[in-house]
């Protein structure tokens, strides 16, 4: 399987897939099917309570697909995204509910930095879960050949993109009265601070 057309086909019929992101390898399925995004969790490892992120080819596409977010939210997603970043953002009307099982209310998202054949699939796909594609407490994959072979047995395809920064995202809960930061990852936490604050201003 070498096109994206494909790819996008397979994710769309409830298969799963590997991407390079701008941080590290990522398994992704459809946003829109619950049933693929517990084929995910249960391929990685990974508790359903645990949140995972949803991502888009763009802002435009992500503010669309997540309505009603306030004026934090929008103006936090525009002025961190796209960029390594995972901002958790109010979802006020509980879209793709299954992935932030523990906080229904709330989801996370991301715009990645994407490049070639990643950027298409996600672009004609729509809204994708993705969460690093390792297993549980494995380190995150910076290079295809470091996705355990447990994954990358369960997978339609995968793409190559070379080798990755490997840090992951950044997470920032913007659910609060203050932005806080909850992972440290890719990306400069104190800078998106700064900006979220500037932007909250303007």
């Amino acid at each position: 399987m070498t096109g994206a057309s494909e790819m996008v086909d397979a994710l769309e019929a409830g298969s799963l897939g590997l991407l390079p992101t701008d941080t590290v390898y990522g398994l992704v399925c459809v946003a829109s099917s619950r049933s693929a995004a517990l084929d995910l969790y249960r391929l990685k490892g990974r508790a359903e309570i645990q949140p995972t992120a949803v991502i888009a080819a763009s802002t435009d596409v992500l503010l669309e697909a997540i309505p009603g977010l306030d004026r934090i939210a929008a103006a936090g997603i525009r002025a961190l995204l796209p960029g390594p970043f995972t901002l958790v953002v109010p979802n006020p009307k509980r879209r793709y509910s299954w992935l932030s099982a523990a906080r229904p209310e709330t989801i996370g998202v991301r715009v990645p930095a994407l490049t070639g054949l990643a950027a298409e699939v996600v672009a004609h796909a729509g809204l994708i879960v993705a969460t690093s594609a390792n297993l549980p407490g494995g380190p995150d994959p910076c290079r295809l050949d470091d996705v355990p072979a447990e994954i990358r047995s369960g997978v339609a395809f995968a793409v190559d993109g070379g080798e990755l920064p490997g840090a992951p995202s950044t997470v920032i809960d913007l659910t609060g009265v203050a932005p806080v930061v909850l992972r440290r990852g890719a990306g400069d936490p104190e800078e998106a601070l700064a900006r979220l604050a500037a932007a909250f201003t303007e």
